[in-house]
């Protein structure tokens, strides 16, 4: 009877279980950019009271400015 690992080995997916430093992953995300989003809804006995969507954009402003600058 043959075994199988519900864990990715390393020979399936190299970058897998690769270690990246904080400062390196702030710099891809501030680099590229990222938008966060969640929604919050607070209820009562199956009532909902308030409604609120969360949308934040995070980015370097040199990612967002086209190559030419501003002006």
């Amino acid at each position: 009877m043959a075994t199988t690992s519900l864990v990715p080995s390393s020979a399936d997916d190299p970058l897998a279980y690769q270690t990246i430093a904080l400062v390196d992953l702030l710099d891809r995300v501030l680099a590229t950019g990222v938008v966060v989003s969640g929604d919050i809804t607070i209820s009562i006995a199956d009532v909902d009271l308030v409604y609120v969507s969360l949308r934040a954009l995070i980015s370097s402003v040199g990612a967002l400015t086209p190559p030419g600058g501003l002006g």
